[in-house]
């Protein structure tokens, strides 16, 4: 439904992010300082071959110099509880203690639920009933803080996240994997989806792991790739 969908903004990031990383690559290979290397940085094939060589060489920190921050609404708890888990992201949500919801609360109903007509009525009636209570105990004089307790992880939020290019790329890889939840998985494609706007030379590791990998290493596999063992397998075949 999309009245369901989240809303994602990218809200701030490097003005010559591209150049940026580049500096942080070349600095390590060169006897050049970092000043001189950022303002001679012009040939934009240049910059991207030296990146992807020290990406796929798995020297990360070059890329942790990159902030990005996203705005992010229309998320349920359940899915920010899933994010506010990766590590390396600051967070800052809409608080339950100090935002009083009055009346019917927003919700995030569950495709699974939605497309269900027996189910989402009682889904629905479920809701209205806990705002009810809700309201029932703030009116009463019980503080919005303790009020919260009966809020479920359905409820709607809002919130803001900075992180850097590093963790980004790792959230994506894990989250845009099809066995991730699907409204953490759609959020967090919208973000990617963002920044690409931007940065398209990005598209190649904003993508589910097994994409960067090459094979699947997850226990159950959705088909996308061949399981692990399988690819090294051909691998071995295929050098023997």
């Amino acid at each position: 439904m999309e009245n369901n969908r989240p809303v994602v903004k990218l809200i701030s990031k490097p003005q010559n992010m591209l150049r940026t990383i580049y500096t942080a690559c070349r600095t390590c290979y060169s006897a050049d300082s970092p000043v001189n290397i950022y303002d001679n940085a012009v040939d934009e094939e240049k910059m991207l071959k030296l990146i992807e060589r020290v990406i796929s060489s798995g020297h990360y920190s070059t890329i942790e110099h990159v902030q990005v921050s996203f705005a992010i609404s229309n998320v349920s708890r359940a899915c920010t509880h899933q994010f506010v888990r990766h590590r390396h992201v600051s967070f800052s949500q809409k608080s339950q203690r100090y935002v009083k919801e009055k009346g019917q609360f927003d919700y995030i109903t569950p495709p699974t639920v939605a497309k269900n007509p027996e189910l989402l009525q009682k889904y629905e009636d479920f809701m209205s009933k806990i705002a009810d209570f809700y309201t029932e105990m703030t009116e009463s004089g019980i503080p919005a803080e303790d009020a919260r307790f009966v809020l479920p992880n359905a409820a709607a939020s809002s919130i803001v996240a900075s992180l850097n290019l590093r963790e980004l790329i790792h959230i994506a890889n894990i989250r845009l994997c099809s066995r991730a939840q699907y409204e953490i998985r759609v959020m967090v494609k919208m973000m990617c989806e963002e920044l690409l706007k931007e940065e398209p030379w990005l598209a190649p590791y904003l993508v589910p792991k097994c994409e960067r990998l090459g094979y699947c290493d997850e226990d159950k596999c959705c088909g996308r790739k061949a399981k692990k063992e399988e690819f090294l397998s051909n691998q071995q075949k295929i050098t023997s």
